[in-house]
């Protein structure tokens, strides 16, 4: 007999990825997993916009939503047009005060249209642009995960996340952080979770943790 379904929960990778990321997250049968996937943006399409048109692949209300790295900045951008029954995000940023040092200088000079998007073709390249630079050493292990490699997307990406306009972190967001991440720096976060040794990949490599933390509190 199957178990009754109370929520939907709804994950959102991050920049680059596919819903691969998620494949070690198990949740108690009362869930229901969705996967979203990145959609082509628009050309000069504004971050609402594109929200707006991500939001017609959620079918339930008061779901949950799980983002993690710039996925996170998706999923409480859409809890701002959608009934939502919780959101949860992952080594991201809750307000573009919580962004690295490295991503406000890029802001403020404007140098993140200066990236040699050559490098698309190269993959570790990207691979530590993403993920960060410890990752170098295990490229193909992560290669299957990171499938989203379309220059215009990855443009887009990169200009949404370093111009985030939240400054203020939305109310009742639970931000779960690493304290390895090299990507988000917890030196600026505030209100978090941490989990102690876990980088930017931890959806990954401390999914045990994760999987025990959603068992006690995704109510």
């Amino acid at each position: 007999m199957n178990s009754k379904i109370d929520t939907h929960v709804y994950f959102m990778p991050g920049m680059c990825a596919n819903s691969l990321i998620f494949e070690r997250i198990k949740l108690s049968p009362n869930f229901k997993s969705h996967y979203l996937s990145w959609i082509p943006p628009l050309q000069n399409e504004s971050l609402r916009n594109y929200v707006l048109r991500l939001s017609k692949y959620i079918k339930h209300e008061n779901s949950v939503l799980i983002g993690v790295s710039f996925g996170g900045v998706i999923v409480q951008e859409l809890s701002k047009i959608l009934k939502i029954k919780k959101v949860i995000i992952i080594s991201s940023v809750k307000s573009n005060k919580e962004l690295s040092n490295s991503m406000k200088f890029a802001k403020k000079t404007k140098s993140y249209k200066l990236l040699p998007l050559t490098w698309l073709e190269d993959f570790e390249s990207l691979l530590v642009f993403v993920l960060g630079p410890k990752i170098k050493r295990k490229v193909n292990l992560y290669r299957k995960y990171l499938s989203v490699r379309d220059e215009n997307y990855l443009k887009w990406a990169i200009k949404e996340m370093v111009n985030w306009k939240q400054s203020i972190p939305l109310k009742n967001v639970i931000h779960i952080h690493g304290t390895y991440d090299l990507v988000f720096p917890v030196l600026n976060l505030k209100n978090y979770i941490p989990v102690e040794r876990g980088d930017h990949t931890m959806i990954l490599k401390r999914a045990d943790w994760l999987n025990d933390y959603f068992l006690k509190n995704l109510d």
